[in-house]
């Protein structure tokens, strides 16, 4: 853990975020311009790999919308390559492709800033009927596994008696290079927000096969790169990939688990032999410098395990919409224009909301990433029953006194329902002031409401420089959730990463860094637009 009085590497973050900032003035560094003959390849492939193709699902798993976050219901399946296929499938596939005129590209199961797709995932897994035990890179346009290295039976046992029982492992990573091919220096926010939504993917899919997600938080980013390889592969400059995390897959209801792995099982993967040549992304990469060097300052090193009690607060808005689990999980997407007369119900809105609020036992905030640091401020603009103005959500009640001392004074913290963390802050229409610090974009104005997600910012990273990642993967994580429970109640959301960091900071009258907003998302009505066919997510494939 890097010491609190480390004023290079806690400066070095803060001057990066100050740096990546968006003002009405001015705009982040960017390319300023779209270089299409130089975009990456949004797929990474392993070449020179065994590789082992996945089977398709034959029949999503019998699960309803709540059963994304509950577990009760959900059967519990046994660990087979077609079960381990079918979680990738609902968590990190393909989910349809689009094409307009001769312009045609795929869509993911999770959301990516820009359909650039960073995040990369890896899987080890023990010995399985027809595939051997191994480190493994999913590449989801062929929907397989290629295979790095093998991981004897001896390595397993250990893991298994490590962990106390069966499970594999799962690693997420980020190609910084296919956000920043676009978005230049902020990229390496959007980065972390998409392997927020990759974490929240994994983590709900595993549920409905009946298995829990566990990040294991007391790895360093070192491990990582031994566990899964990356030190022993030959990148591209500016290709490789940065280790983000690594989780523990096991049967729902096994007694809890270590947050970390020891040292001897580490070294016995840094003697494994890893095989496999990168695929080449682009023509050439373009250094945005400081992304490498905030990248370096956010290194995890070890840490502690990390427990994380989020209580258990009663759902009080259950809804029963009429599509499935998976089927909410495969339709969902970005939603690139409102109905500006559509609104949700008063019911439908509490019950969006709700489903952001960590709780034990429910994916997929129940991964333990990080302690609830981040909270919803709203600008409600058509909630059937719901007065328009601007509303606080507190995802962690401990932070509610401290937040209402913070920021301005003539808010009147009305509480809308009893038991329920929401608040009126100020009545009045804010579709403008939406729209404004949303970076001028119309659809944070024009559908049922939009959101800030406001983070415990200067203390988190004062104490652990690491976790500037960690909160935008938990907005991320709320994100993902946001986009399920939209689609299940008939409406679409959209991920915002364009704002005016300050001027959202304003309106709350915050003029320091105690808290910051991350991530921005919107809710509504869509209007579809009808140039647009879509295919079947592998319809490509001969299988």
């Amino acid at each position: 853990m890097a010491p609190k009085n480390d004023e290079n590497i806690v400066g070095g973050i803060f001057r990066y975020h100050d740096e990546t900032k968006h003002h009405y003035e001015r705009y982040a560094r960017s390319p300023g311009h779209m270089d299409w003959q130089n975009q990456p390849n949004p797929f990474r492939f392993y070449e020179k790999t065994q590789v082992i193709e996945l089977p398709l699902l034959k029949e999503y798993p019998r699960a309803e919308y709540p059963d994304l976050y509950r577990r009760e219901n959900n059967q519990q399946q046994v660990f087979t390559i077609e079960t381990i296929a079918g979680f990738l499938e609902l968590s990190l596939g393909l989910s349809a492709w689009k094409a307009v005129g001769q312009s045609r590209w795929s869509l993911r199961i999770n959301p990516s800033s820009g359909n650039l797709h960073p995040t990369e995932a890896h899987l080890v897994l023990p010995h399985l009927p027809g595939v051997p035990g191994g480190v493994y890179h999913y590449n989801a346009f062929t929907h397989a596994l290629e295979q790095r290295t093998e991981v004897s039976d001896e390595i397993w046992q250990q893991l298994a008696l490590h962990f106390g029982c069966r499970g594999f492992l799962v690693g997420l990573s980020s190609i910084f290079w296919r956000e920043s091919w676009k978005y230049g220096e902020r990229a390496f926010r959007y980065c972390n927000h998409d392997v927020g939504h990759a974490l929240a993917a994994v983590s709900i899919s595993a549920n409905l096969f009946g298995w829990k997600v566990t990040y294991l938080n007391g790895l360093s980013d070192d491990a990582l790169d031994t566990i899964l390889g990356f030190d022993q592969t030959r990148y591209e400059n500016l290709a490789g990939e940065h280790p983000d995390l690594l989780c523990f897959i096991r049967p729902w209801g096994q007694s809890d688990i270590p947050r970390s792995l020891p040292q001897s099982i580490i070294a016995d993967f840094a003697k494994l032999s890893f095989t496999g040549t990168p695929n080449k992304l682009s023509r050439q990469q373009i250094n945005w410098e400081i992304i490498y060097q905030t990248a370096d300052l956010t290194r995890k090193p070890t840490t502690v395990n990390r427990r994380y009690d989020y209580g258990d607060p009663a759902w009080i808005h259950p809804t029963a919409p009429q599509l499935s689990a998976a089927e909410i999980i495969r339709q969902r997407r970005s939603a690139t224009d409102f109905d500006r007369n559509g609104s949700v119900s008063r019911n439908q809105f509490f019950s969006i909301l709700e489903s952001t609020l960590p709780r034990n036992g429910c994916a997929p905030f129940d991964a333990e990433l990080i302690k609830a640091s981040t909270h919803l401020l709203i600008f409600v603009h058509h909630i059937e029953g719901l007065t328009p103005g601007l509303y606080f959500f507190c995802r962690n009640d401990q932070e509610l006194n401290p937040i209402k001392q913070l920021i301005r004074s003539d808010f009147i913290w009305q509480p809308v329902e009893n038991k329920f963390p929401l608040y009126l802050l100020e009545e009045g229409n804010y579709r403008q002031q939406a729209m404004r610090v949303s970076c001028h974009q119309d659809i944070a104005g024009s559908g049922a409401f939009s959101l800030g997600m406001i983070a415990q910012f200067k203390a988190s990273i004062t104490d652990e420089p690491f976790r500037y990642r960690h909160l935008f993967w938990e907005t991320g994580m709320i994100g993902q959730v946001l986009y399920l429970a939209a689609e299940a109640h008939g409406v679409r959301g959209t991920g915002i990463g364009c704002f005016f960091d300050d001027a959202v900071h304003e309106i709350l009258g915050i003029n320091d860094n105690q808290y910051q907003s991350l991530y921005h998302f919107t809710i509504g009505r869509p209007v579809e637009d009808p140039r647009l066919r879509t295919y079947p997510a592998y319809h490509h494939l001969s299988r």
